[in-house]
């Protein structure tokens, strides 16, 4: 079964992959390793997963202003998410996002999709991301 919800882009661009999905903020700045895009906070929810490829869902960045420079390395050594899912605006990813567009030519989205919609993403399914922020969600058991 496919579901389409609406977001609001932040920074616009196509993207798809397997979603990752966490309960909890996250910094990119000391929560997630810049050369393997694995989330390595060990109070995280989501430790130890490797979010490179992946349409990341989480609440909210939290931290440090570093956290687009380490976005930046992700675009730049190929493990960045697919995408960025955020229940809350953040500008510190999509400066990170605006940079490596910039800077190497690479598009990552960051979308801010609201409490309520951002429950029809689960772990394990597979999202399209449109230009103007739809997001068509194929359930994991539909794969």
């Amino acid at each position: 079964m496919e579901r389409r919800v609406g977001s609001r882009p932040v920074v616009p661009a196509v993207a798809s992959g397997l979603v990752v999905r966490s309960q909890a903020p996250l910094s990119f700045w000391g929560g997630v390793d810049p050369e393997t895009g694995v989330i390595v906070d060990r109070h995280h929810d989501r430790c130890g997963v490797a979010i490179a490829g992946c349409v990341f869902v989480f609440p909210e960045e939290k931290g440090s202003s570093t956290a687009s420079a380490v976005l930046v390395e992700l675009v730049r050594n190929g493990h960045a998410p697919a995408a960025l899912i955020t229940e809350r605006t953040s500008p510190i990813l999509a400066l990170g996002a605006i940079v490596a567009s910039e800077m190497y030519g690479r598009t990552l989205p960051v979308l801010v999709l609201g409490t309520r919609d951002v429950t029809v993403l689960e772990n394990g399914d597979h999202a399209r991301i449109a230009l103007d922020g739809t997001i068509d969600v194929t359930k994991a058991g539909d794969l």
